[in-house]
């Protein structure tokens, strides 16, 4: 704690939650808008949404629940499924994009991390707590860096509206429900904060989706625990 009782650990907390979610938006909501282009909507493009530059995505409120809840969103890239060839599958392919590029994203956080620690501390005992104050605050955000891009990626995995796990279902739906969808939008994206804010108090919600995150990270990086063999 310092002075004037402010806790210095939820400061770095919040400091690094938020950098690396500025760091993380960008390529899901940009792999979003990239393979609608390779499906022939440029709409993305036009707009300026497939760039790295996190303002171009914020959403101000998504924003806030990441600072304060770990999870948070972006604002929707635009998308015009009646340009793709292949409409519902076009648009499925398009909703899992964001979700996958945050998976790929945390494989080379991995990879970094991994790799950087190796050649710094060694093979045999790469931990980073050894290293400089620069060093640490660096490998600091690597593991931020893969956590809430394993986290986004989950988070949006979720079946309900407006996530990018619901938008995949959503492909595959009538056009009645479809279109329910959209004149409900307003309802549906309240509802959905409703939920997240009731459910982020309930510890079973809770304890399910730590048990999936904890898995799929462990399985990442597990796919890199190889690679210190390398440099023995």
């Amino acid at each position: 704690m310092i002075g004037s009782g402010i806790d210095i650990d939820l400061i770095m907390m919040i400091a690094a939650r938020a950098i690396t979610f500025l760091l993380v938006i960008p390529i899901h909501e940009s792999a979003h808008g990239i393979v609608a282009g390779w499906l022939g909507d440029d709409t993305a493009k036009k707009q300026g949404r497939i760039t790295l530059n996190p303002f171009a995505h914020i959403d101000p409120l998504g924003f806030i629940m990441m600072l304060a809840l770990g999870v948070g969103w972006a604002k929707p890239v635009p998308v015009d499924p009646s340009k793709f060839k292949h409409r519902r599958l076009g648009y499925a392919l398009v909703s899992l994009a964001g979700p996958v590029s945050n998976f790929i994203a945390a494989f080379i956080g991995c990879l970094i991390f991994v790799i950087s620690s190796c050649l710094l501390f060694g093979a045999d005992n790469w931990d980073y707590i050894q290293g400089t104050q620069v060093q640490q605050a660096i490998f600091t955000l690597l593991m931020n860096f893969v956590s809430i891009n394993v986290m986004l990626a989950l988070f949006n995995l979720v079946p309900l509206p407006p996530m990018d796990g619901f938008n995949f279902l959503r492909a595959f739906m009538p056009a009645s429900f479809d279109n329910w969808v959209f004149r409900n939008q307003r309802v549906l994206s309240t509802v959905f904060f409703g939920i997240i804010i009731i459910g982020s108090h309930i510890w079973q919600v809770r304890m399910v989706f730590a048990f999936i995150y904890n898995i799929v990270q462990w399985l990442i990086w597990m796919s890199v625990s190889w690679i210190p063999l390398l440099f023995k």
